[in-house]
């Protein structure tokens, strides 16, 4: 039976939310290409925890990858151990999270297993026995259509497109590798994270992004006070460029065509004047809603709902709002 491919990843041994949206989606090509099963692979060292979770993902099997000397991201390692796996497996498919590991382990993948590759796709098809993807181009102004003519047919999704489906049960195969650190060309000796609670800016649900219009970084509170108003787990902070030029946050929070692309539930834009390299970072979130003083500021031709006003009064009355709603 045909297979399609999902290459999984974990995160302090849990898996992460991009993967899950990787398997929905591999699902849904499944049944769009005749009742294909799904096959998760995960990479990784005490993966106890993701696997369980990758189990109840919805995919039909689970193969994991699992030693120590994988315990780090390793570019060369991963690629190595996973094309093995999947000329064993012969997917007519392969599907990725466009994570920072999804960017930099796929094309490695495509380039070993001599196919293309779609990154950052929106939308995935089968049409006349052909597996293909659409991805934004020119800035997310337009959107290309790819169809593979070979397989197997290879593509990293955009987080946030799919909605992540959990249930069943797959069975999980342990599969071997005699990979030692010293094949690595690289050894990653150690990770120094910064500690946080808050959610991945592209895995969040909802992202309050601030900008100039907020007149100095020591106004920013109220986009991190909206942005808590949802609830634990749910929103993410962001910012524009001049904003992150200024000084005023970190670039991990830009957004834009030289910070992140998000594509959110729900996106607010406070204070934002929506210049093109902003908007391609965020103009497929599925709404938008723009605060601005300026009534001809760009940002209301991308904004499903725009309020015109002073960001230091409707943000905090918007905040309340959302406590109420929240609960």
């Amino acid at each position: 039976m045909t297979t399609i491919a999902v290459i999984a990843e974990a995160r302090s041994g849990h898996l992460k939310k991009p993967s899950l949206e990787a398997v929905t989606a591999a699902k849904e090509l499944a049944e769009k290409a005749g009742g294909a099963t799904v096959t998760a692979l995960i990479v990784g060292s005490g993966l106890g925890a993701a696997k369980q979770e990758l189990a109840a993902s919805g995919a039909d099997h689970v193969v994991a990858i699992d030693s120590e000397a994988l315990a780090n991201y390793s570019g060369d390692g991963y690629a190595k151990v996973l094309v093995d796996a999947l000329k064993e497996l012969a997917p007519a498919a392969i599907l990725a999270a466009h994570s920072a590991m999804g960017r930099d382990l796929a094309p490695r993948i495509a380039a070993a297993l001599d196919t293309g590759l779609v990154s950052d796709a929106t939308a995935l098809h089968f049409e006349g026995g052909k597996y293909g993807a659409t991805k934004p181009v020119f800035a997310g102004k337009a959107y290309k259509k790819s169809m593979f003519d070979s397989q197997p047919f290879m593509a990293t999704i955009r987080p946030n497109n799919w909605e992540a489906h959990t249930g069943g049960s797959a069975d999980v195969k342990d599969a071997s590798t005699s990979l030692s650190a010293g094949d690595l060309k690289a050894v990653v000796k150690e990770l120094i994270a910064a500690a946080t609670d808050r959610v991945p800016l592209q895995e969040a649900s909802v992202v309050v992004a601030g900008g100039r219009g907020l007149k100095g970084p020591e106004h920013f509170h109220l986009v991190e006070e909206l942005a808590a108003a949802f609830g634990p787990g749910v929103a993410a902070v962001g910012a524009s460029r001049a904003v992150v030029d200024a000084g005023w946050r970190e670039h991990r929070e830009q957004v834009g065509q030289t910070g992140k692309v998000v594509s959110p539930t729900l996106y607010i834009a406070i204070g934002i004047s929506g210049a093109i390299q902003h908007l391609a970072g965020m103009r497929t979130s599925r709404y938008i809603v723009a605060i601005n003083k300026d009534a001809n500021a760009p940002i209301f031709k991308e904004a499903d709902w725009g309020i015109v006003g002073d960001a230091f009064e409707v943000v905090p009355a918007l905040t309340d709002a959302v406590k109420s709603a929240v609960g």
